[in-house]
């Protein structure tokens, strides 16, 4: 079966950290850019963070640079977001989601009509 699945949500104070996981299943994440977005009821859904497939390049939202981090281990399959410093704005439903054109260079490439396969999502949520 061919999906993408999210995990490492969960719920955590102000200031502390998650690890968000993208596994790829039934096929491989090697030739993909892979894009990390979330979603609050009511919004539209937001690009975070980006990693392009051939040379690793990197791109954050204003709203998170210096606090998270992506990276992925292709030998996998497997993206990661790590997320420290949280604050209760960045308490959504996280997606990641892959994009074939495999660019990752600015905000450009957060576009969500450029992502083609999606995961289910995984909720974060920052409360005290």
């Amino acid at each position: 079966q061919v999906q993408l699945v999210e995990s490492g949500g969960g719920l955590v104070q102000p200031g502390g950290s998650l690890r968000l996981s993208c596994a790829a299943s039934g096929f491989t994440l090697d030739y993909d850019a892979i894009g990390w977005f979330r979603q609050v009821p009511g919004k539209e859904r937001e690009g975070v963070s980006c990693i392009s497939s051939h040379d690793g390049n990197t791109y954050y939202t204003d709203s998170v640079k210096g606090r998270f981090t992506i990276s992925r281990d292709n030998a996998s399959d497997t993206v990661y977001l790590q997320m420290n410093s949280l604050t209760p704005e960045d308490t959504a439903v996280y997606f990641c989601a892959t994009d074939t054109a495999a660019l990752c260079k600015d905000s450009y490439n957060l576009q969500v009509y450029l992502y083609d396969f999606w995961g289910q999502g995984t909720q974060v949520t920052v409360s005290s």
